[in-house]
């Protein structure tokens, strides 16, 4: 495998400014990778769009080398670009499958394919010699890599159309590229895709990843011993954490006493937050964490504790990289959710669903489960993105979409309160995250990168 990128050779500027826009749209997630992998690129394939990716690390594979096996890596993401080359090919599945094993769950596959609707624009363009290389062959729509996917066991974890205009013409192609990309229907309609597979790959059940359970509270004294008491055994090394808020009906001493109780059952670690609100409480237990999994749960047990093992479960199992709890599947318990504030959580998780292009649903529910190296990933993400979230759901979900993490929905039961009240201003909470909303929609729906 080659170390480098290769040096591009001379194009014309409307090729570079296609590439350019493919490069933006696939550096949203690679500049958090470890290293991008270029798999087997044509023989007209000049790797102008190898090198305008940002990552910090690349390297290409040609025709007769070996793929390195990536099975073995835990923590390091890989992301392995195939450009156009699915549109040449006459048996797909067996290019799925003979790749696979040498993958690891981190790993993704890049795929840039070619629009169906426009094959006979790619036809044309060859006989008019304005495109150079043999005419594509192979036009791969959404439901065909849906069925590859089904045969070979991966799942497309992000999908974005890429390139309206294919000139630049003094900003206008800009202009064009990023208002189409947010426009129903038009956006389909796009030259090119960059699809992103992740391999459905389980963990070992012999040695099943540790778990640290981060529990932000704020004036919850009534409901500490119970977040022990039932806490289930999950089948492997659970640290608990506790974070402390500001309280003033004695929690932290509750805290303090119940450490104390069940040391003997869990690794109990309890600490105090300088700072205000859910999302820097939720920080500060992660950055004190060291299992390799990270969950929250909080301390008002809406979210049943019981129910922590179908998170753990749906990630060992392989079915994604984040998992997010959803409260608006079953009838709520008595008053645990008010109408209003269903109302807004509803709208809140359509919204983020068309924003992110992932269906997701429940944006808001406080327990999530993800891997720790990829909280790494998301807080520098969060640096390059801004950090205005008041509760830190929506820091973690976005990232987790243009990651390409992978996100699975786990159904519960959203139950009533036995302890204290809820500390959640709906109005002043609900602007803020609506202002999220719009941010995220302008700055991730709308176009990727910087053209």
């Amino acid at each position: 495998m080659s170390s480098d990128a290769p040096v591009s050779q001379k194009q014309s500027g409307w090729r570079r400014y296609i590439n350019r826009l493919l490069a933006a749209e696939i550096s949203t997630f690679a500049r958090y990778y470890d290293r991008v992998i270029q798999w087997m690129p044509r023989a007209d394939d000049s790797g102008i769009l190898l090198d305008a990716i940002d990552s910090a690390q690349k390297g290409v594979i040609r025709e007769g080398g070996l793929f390195p096996s990536l099975a073995g890596e835990k923590e390091s993401r890989t992301v392995v670009l195939i450009n156009g080359n699915f549109n040449y090919n006459y048996d797909i599945q067996a290019t799925l499958m003979e790749l696979k094993p040498s993958l690891a769950r981190t790993s993704r596959l890049a795929l840039v394919v070619y629009n169906s609707y426009f094959s006979w624009l790619y036809q044309l363009a060859n006989k008019l010699r304005i495109r150079k290389g043999d005419c594509p062959t192979t036009f791969l729509t959404r439901t065909d890599i849906e069925n590859l996917n089904k045969l070979t066991g991966y799942t497309t974890v992000r999908a974005r159309p890429v390139v309206y205009f294919p000139f630049r013409l003094l900003g206008i192609g800009d202009v064009v590229n990023r208002l189409f990309m947010a426009v129903p229907g038009l956006r389909w309609f796009s030259l090119a895709y960059v699809v992103i597979l992740k391999p459905n790959i389980s963990e070992d059940p012999v040695s099943l990843p540790s778990l640290s359970c981060i529990i932000p509270a704020r004036n919850e004294r009534g409901n500490i011993e119970n977040a022990m008491r039932r806490m289930p055994d999950l089948g492997c090394r659970l640290e608990v954490i506790f974070v402390e808020g500001h309280s003033n009906d004695g929690t932290w001493e509750e805290i303090l006493r119940v450490k104390e109780k069940y040391g003997d059952r869990f690794d109990i670690k309890a600490c105090r937050q300088q700072g205000k609100g859910k999302s820097d409480a939720v920080r500060l237990g992660f950055a004190m964490a060291n299992a390799e999994l990270l969950t929250i749960l909080d301390a008002d047990l809406t979210m049943p504790p019981e129910l922590l093992g179908r998170f753990y479960t749906a990630y060992c199992n392989g079915l994604a990289d984040f998992v997010n709890g959803s409260r608006l599947v079953y009838p709520m318990e008595g008053s645990a959710m008010r109408f209003l504030n269903r109302l807004g959580n509803i709208f809140f998780a359509k919204a983020s669903s068309m924003t992110l292009e992932t269906s997701i649903g429940d944006s808001l529910c406080g327990t999530k489960l993800l891997a720790r190296h990829d909280y790494r990933r998301m807080t520098a993400w969060r640096k390059d993105f801004g950090e205005f979230d008041p509760f830190g759901d929506f820091e973690l979900l976005f990232p987790a979409a243009l990651l390409g993490l992978g996100i699975v929905d786990v159904p519960i039961r959203y139950r009533d309160r036995t302890y204290g009240q809820t500390n959640i201003n709906r109005f002043q909470h609900g602007a803020m995250l609506f202002q999220m909303v719009v941010i995220g929609f302008l700055r991730i729906r709308m176009g990727s990168g910087e053209l």
